[in-house]
């Protein structure tokens, strides 16, 4: 990021954390369909998905001030989002409430047969794992975050993290291998 843009977004996080709606509004116009792409990977569930960024956004509207450096923005609000998708999850398995998924084979144009055994393998591989988990490789595959940024979301350290990464893919990858 230049400097110039950098003291853009340390503007407009300035104004948004002193009240200017505007200024809250260009940042949620940046970041929202990530954040509920991310939480839909982890929560496998649109609506949590969607209730989890507006719970994110009610909570970035009140803590944004407490934000010290303008290029952690986009981590920190992601992190805040997948947080609160994993309470969701949480609530709801307390509730006991019966999940009905999305069969994608039923939607117009169907699954592309070149392709739409391996992703659903990989959806079915995917959903079987921890809420945790999924958020880690969201966070990691769908944002992007690095190890650092992984282990200031997650509180593990970049080495943790490398390690608990290659766990789980080769966890996928045998799980894969004997479906």
């Amino acid at each position: 990021m230049t400097k110039a843009a950098a003291g853009d977004l340390s503007g407009i996080i300035a104004s948004a954390a002193a009240g200017d709606e505007v200024a809250f509004g260009r940042i949620v116009a940046a970041h929202h369909s990530e954040m509920v792409r991310i939480c839909n990977i982890v929560s496998r569930d649109t609506t949590i998905a969607e209730e989890a960024t507006q719970a994110a956004w009610s909570i970035a509207w009140k803590k944004l001030g407490s934000l010290r450096q303008s290029d952690r923005l986009r981590p920190w609000l992601i992190a805040v989002a997948v947080n609160e998708a994993k309470k969701l999850l949480k609530k709801r398995a307390r509730r006991l409430d019966v999940e009905v998924s999305v069969d994608i084979s039923a939607q117009p144009g169907g699954i592309d047969p070149a392709t739409g055994i391996a992703f659903i393998d990989l959806q079915s591989a995917m959903e079987r794992l921890a809420p945790d988990d999924r958020a880690l490789l969201a966070l990691r595959y769908v944002a992007g975050f690095d190890a650092t940024e992984l282990s200031r979301a997650v509180g593990i350290s970049p080495a943790g993290i490398r390690q608990r990464l290659k766990r789980l893919l080769d966890q996928l990858r045998q799980d894969l291998s004997h479906g």
